[in-house]
């Protein structure tokens, strides 16, 4: 196990067979776990370890406590590296994003399973661990949301790759208003496969250590489905909040561009699920509606990684205009919950959406370009 001076823990389970199970727990409780590059760096150089060992048939990935699988990012630090560093491309926020999406891309092409337990609150980041996970439970007090329409910054974290992967534009519903949703509309939005109690951690462990585990890992995926769905109790989870809404949430998405949305969304819902969704969006940042929008254009026909290239391009703008630090100042600093936006969505010109698609690196000097390389 690691050190309690650092923000994740690693243990590994014997299974009945001879095999280990690793185990990694985001060790933050206090933070609702939400991700920093002192978590970030050592999960990544441990998958890679777990990878590379035999004896390890696959891995679990979890938060500390009942509250929060994670919660996002630790925008906090990159609050304080945006006051210390106005610059593009700021440094820090290289190195957070950079770290963060490459994390999300290894664990999209991990060949072991990854078991997620995905309880509690799910947000931001957090969706783009769970996303990234290749088998992915959800319990009865799961609460996810990409509200990052909130904080000036827009559902990045894989979010223009798994957003687009959801029914009936219903991805980028949720991403322009920030609604919450729960397991069961995780799973009907391709961010969950199995259901169980929160409590039911034990019974999870118990039974994948008693799984006739294979020494190769494209075996073992099969074998981790097969365990899971015994456990699968769809019937704990909440009645879906989406699914009632998905036909009206065509029709919105569907009205025409960006602004043509915006007035049906401030236009008034009679129902109280759809007038929430509503009223987070109205309060919140037009560039993030806008730059929403555009990004669920852009990212259609792109893979995982020229999308996270993207992403991390689309990011170290957001760090740089002025919205996303005075969101987290409203919200997360002074806490007056009166963030003044830098425009209005009139205002928010396609030049000026389109500028973020600028890369802010010399030519080679990207993170990631070698992966469209191959």
């Amino acid at each position: 196990m690691t050190t309690t001076d650092i923000p994740i823990r690693f243990d590994t389970l014997p299974t009945a067979n001879g095999q280990h199970l690793g185990i990694a727990t985001l060790w933050s409780e206090k933070s609702l776990n939400a991700l920093s590059l002192e978590m970030i760096r050592p999960l990544a150089a441990q998958l890679q370890q777990w990878h590379d060992d035999n004896n390890i048939a696959a891995v679990l990935l979890r938060g500390a406590g009942d509250k929060a699988f994670c919660a996002g990012g630790n925008i906090r630090q990159l609050y304080n590296s945006m006051l210390a560093h106005p610059t593009l491309p700021n440094p820090a926020a290289v190195d957070f994003f950079g770290h963060e999406y490459a994390l999300y891309r290894q664990m999209h092409m991990y060949a072991k399973p990854i078991v997620l337990w995905a309880s509690g609150i799910v947000m931001g980041g957090g969706l783009g661990l769970t996303a990234a996970a290749s088998h992915r439970i959800v319990t009865d007090t799961t609460r996810m949301a990409m509200p990052e329409i909130t904080i000036g910054l827009y559902p990045d974290a894989g979010g223009s790759w798994f957003l687009q992967r959801m029914p009936a534009k219903s991805g980028l519903f949720l991403g322009l208003t920030g609604i919450p949703f729960n397991g069961r509309d995780a799973i009907i939005t391709n961010l969950g496969d199995y259901a169980m109690s929160a409590d039911a951690w034990p019974q999870l462990l118990a039974a994948l250590q008693q799984a006739d585990w294979q020494t190769h890992a494209r075996h073992n995926h099969a074998i981790a489905s097969h365990t899971l769905n015994t456990l699968h109790q769809p019937h704990r989870l909440p009645e879906s909040q989406l699914l009632p809404h998905l036909e009206t949430v065509h029709d919105i998405l569907n009205a025409g561009d960006i602004h043509a949305v915006d007035e049906r969304l401030r236009a008034g819902f009679s129902d109280p699920w759809l007038q929430r969704a509503a009223d987070t969006y109205s309060q919140g940042c037009p560039a993030t509606a806008a730059l929403t929008w555009r990004l669920f254009e852009r990212a259609r026909h792109l893979s995982l990684a020229q999308i996270l290239h993207m992403e991390l391009i689309v990011s170290l703008h957001c760090c740089h205009n002025g919205d996303f630090q005075e969101g987290v100042r409203a919200l997360l600093v002074d806490k007056d919950k009166q963030p003044r936006w830098t425009r209005s969505l009139a205002e928010c010109s396609p030049a000026y959406i389109d500028s973020h698609f600028v890369s802010p690196f010399a030519a080679g000097e990207h993170p990631f370009d070698a992966w469209l390389r191959h």
